[in-house]
């Protein structure tokens, strides 16, 4: 299986839904809807939705019945990159080759960009039925999960070194893994899979975010790298990576593509 074909073709899947999803540009008001597609547009590999494709496909999903709910956590992911660049956070003037949206539009215009991004989710989540994957996603999205890995994060920045070592796992379980472990899990949920198959996939994805985390800090030489060393890192990202992959063998072949996604997140 190629599964650099594999992402391409999901990708467009997603970005042809994405495009449908958001309002038009040319919408009232035209700005914070410019504003948001600007945000989802061109986009990275929309790793998370296609992680969420694979789960549904891994327990036996055909169809485009995760399609929306993909899209949601996709959604999601874009107003966190949002808000993470504003001033009064990252402060970060450039994502993805272009100009933040805070610096193309505004910071008044960015904030409300970023609200309409996580309040559309919830809705292309709710018209789609699936009020279980709401339930588990909105969990993942709030205080306990990214929005409190994000607080930590905050925190963290104006304390010493040590302080920081306390404060890494926390943010790296909550910041970036919670969204991972949902995305996957929300596949198995979309399917109507087993509490143990769902299990399995929410173990798989937590460690592969992990994992994710893990890879990114080595090669921006920043977070855990920064508090315990590239070695450290770079052995800990193996044995989760392991662990992620172990968690599918329930899943016997089908989980094919996720094992592939698992081996290029921690390559």
């Amino acid at each position: 299986m190629d599964i650099q074909k594999y992402i391409i073709a999901r990708k467009k899947i997603i970005d042809k839904a994405l495009d449908k999803y958001l309002p038009p540009g040319s919408l009232k008001p035209q700005i914070v809807h410019r504003a948001m597609r600007y945000s989802v547009f061109p986009g990275g590999k929309r790793i998370r939705p296609i992680f969420t494709i694979a789960a549904f496909e891994a327990c036996g999903g055909k169809g485009g019945s995760a399609i929306p709910v993909a899209c949601g956590i996709e959604l999601i992911h874009s107003y966190t990159l949002v808000h993470d660049d504003m001033p009064c956070m990252d402060n970060d003037d450039f994502r993805r080759g272009k100009k933040t949206c805070h610096k193309k539009f505004g910071e008044d215009i960015a904030l409300l960009a970023g609200d309409g991004l996580l309040t559309l989710a919830f809705q292309v989540i709710a018209e789609s039925g699936k009020a279980e994957a709401i339930k588990e996603i909105s969990k993942a999205a709030g205080t306990c999960g990214v929005i409190g890995g994000q607080v930590e994060d905050i925190l963290a920045k104006g304390s010493g070194p040590r302080a920081q070592r306390k404060h890494i796992e926390y943010i790296n379980l909550n910041k970036t893994a919670k969204l991972f472990e949902v995305a996957v899990r929300s596949g198995g949920i979309v399917k109507g899979a087993s509490k143990r198959e769902i299990n399995a996939l929410g173990n798989f994805g937590r460690d592969i975010g992990l994992t994710f985390q893990l890879m990114d800090d080595l090669k921006d030489r920043d977070g855990y790298v920064r508090s315990h060393g590239a070695s450290r890192a770079k052995g800990k990202a193996e044995i989760l990576a392991k662990r992620a992959k172990d968690s599918l063998n329930i899943f016997g072949k089908r989980a094919g593509p996720l094992l592939k996604l698992a081996d290029l997140i921690n390559s």
